[in-house]
């Protein structure tokens, strides 16, 4: 089984951005907590976001699903 690594791509664009978890919380109308849930592992952002997610990090959806 491949295990995919979003939680770390989260973290690393998310930093890059120069922004917080708040600031990326605000953008998709989530709370902190919530971003720091995907970026520990706890849950995943629902697909739904996914869209939201990549185009705030100047990202794909693809990119945030590398495989380790």
């Amino acid at each position: 089984m491949t295990r995919l690594r979003i939680a770390s791509m989260l973290l690393d664009y998310r930093r890059e951005k120069g922004m917080s978890q708040n600031e990326l919380g605000v953008l998709l109308g989530v709370s902190a907590q919530a971003v720091s849930k995907w970026e520990r592992e706890i849950c995943y952002p629902d697909v739904i976001l996914l869209p939201d997610l990549a185009k705030i990090l100047g990202v794909s959806v693809g990119e945030l699903f590398e495989e380790l």
